[in-house]
């Protein structure tokens, strides 16, 4: 019996045991599951961390000398850091040192900062800097057209607290800016450049705010801010021609949201720069441009018939005339019109918009497969409740809009 016993015990006992290191053993799993858990989740947080380099100053600075003709192994003079001598010295107590450099950038005894940043605000306002030389402010560099306006914008701009908004804010609020931009025969006489300010500016958008434009009155604009590059659509071929040999070869277009973000979210290489905005006069950004060019070529409007950004944006421009603008042909015109200038049409542009709308739907409602062809251009499906040839003469309709001189022209 008591051997017995003492083997039931010992049975016992060690099932006892099995059971605690079983439960001490998924305690141990949980814990770890757990660690892993959080390990992951600590590594997905420190990869939404931006982080960045930052050079910290030697206590003493290394001695620098002017290289004779370039040549790193030829010391010349030695040379301290400072300010150039034509322009305000650095304040006593500032460190010859990148902190002293922006403090002194920014103070109040140099305007020389202020003047150039409010005159590239006016340049982007007006299309012209009251000094035309926006990048140029010294001696090879035009005077500027009213000094005096200058000078109170920049103390202006000093006093506010370097604001931006309030800067911007202040300059299209201005009687100068919401002056008509009509050009009349004395004023081209006068004033052919409107260095005076007689008129309200007038030039062509920049690339990126003419496609941008486009998405936005379509209501395909994704108004998201940040994150990285996005690949709109590209002709096909010419990437990969102009990379050959590269490892990165091949462009393949973004989908969905990825398609509509605005332009300054568009990838860019510097060897193949998009041509959508080339055609546009975008610099290709292997330098620093101040000011670009301002063409006007076949290619834009080419560009702004063809390219698959804009005739998708044409044609959900032309879903929304007719989901908002009514039940009247008249009323659907006049709705996608004023999406794109901001004013209702005149009579004699109604005319015309409504003979082109009709003559286009009598081609589409002939020749079906030309207006699923176009509905069909674009990653995004067309609304199929819709009529297709009205769709498509409507998708017409809001190109012709979308190409329009006084849709590109800020004035």
């Amino acid at each position: 019996m008591a051997r017995k016993d003492a083997t039931a015990r010992s049975a016992a006992e060690q099932k006892l045991l099995a059971d605690f290191h079983a439960k001490q053993n998924a305690a141990w799993r949980a814990i770890d599951d757990r660690v892993i858990a959080l390990t992951q989740q600590k590594d997905a947080l420190d990869r939404d961390v931006w982080t960045t380099l930052v050079m910290e100053e030697m206590p003493e600075p290394r001695p620098t000398f002017i290289l004779m003709r370039g040549a790193y192994d030829k010391p010349g003079e030695r040379v301290t850091a400072t300010t150039p001598a034509v322009l305000p010295p650095l304040d006593e107590g500032l460190p010859l040192n990148r902190l002293g450099l922006a403090r002194w950038l920014v103070s109040p005894r140099n305007p020389l900062t202020a003047r150039v940043t409010v005159n590239r605000l006016w340049q982007q306002v007006f299309g012209t800097g009251l000094v035309c030389t926006s990048e140029d402010f010294g001696s090879q560099g035009d005077f500027p057209s009213h000094p005096e306006l200058l000078d109170w914008l920049a103390t202006e701009f000093v006093r506010t607290g370097w604001d931006v908004k309030a800067m911007m804010k202040l300059l299209v609020m201005s009687a100068t800016y919401r002056q008509d931009s009509r050009l009349t025969p004395a004023l081209r006489e006068r004033d052919p450049d409107n260095r005076l300010l007689a008129r309200g500016p007038r030039f062509r958008l920049l690339g990126e705010l003419i496609r941008d434009q486009a998405l936005a009155v379509s209501g395909l604009l994704v108004e998201k801010i940040g994150g990285p590059s996005v690949k709109p659509y590209h002709p096909q071929g010419i990437y990969e021609q102009l990379t050959a040999g590269s490892s990165t070869n091949s462009y393949v277009a973004g989908k969905g949201d990825d398609l509509h973000r605005r332009s300054l979210y568009t990838y860019w290489k510097r060897s193949v720069p998009h041509p959508a905005l080339l055609a546009f006069g975008t610099p290709f950004r292997e330098s620093c441009t101040l000011r670009r060019p301002r063409t006007n070529t076949p290619l834009q409007a080419l560009n702004l018939m063809n390219d698959p950004t804009f005739v998708e944006a044409a044609r959900f421009l032309a879903q929304r005339m007719m989901r908002e603008g009514g039940d009247t042909r008249d009323a659907r015109l006049t709705h996608g019109f004023r999406l794109v200038l901001a004013r209702t049409p005149r009579p004699a542009e109604l005319a015309v918009l409504r003979a082109s709308y009709e003559r286009s739907l009598a081609d589409f409602g002939k020749d079906t497969e030309a207006a699923k062809s176009l509905l069909t251009v674009g990653d995004t499906a067309a609304d199929a409740t819709m009529n297709p040839a009205q769709l498509a003469a409507f998708t017409s309709i809001a190109s012709t809009l979308l190409n329009l001189d006084e849709t590109i022209t800020k004035e």
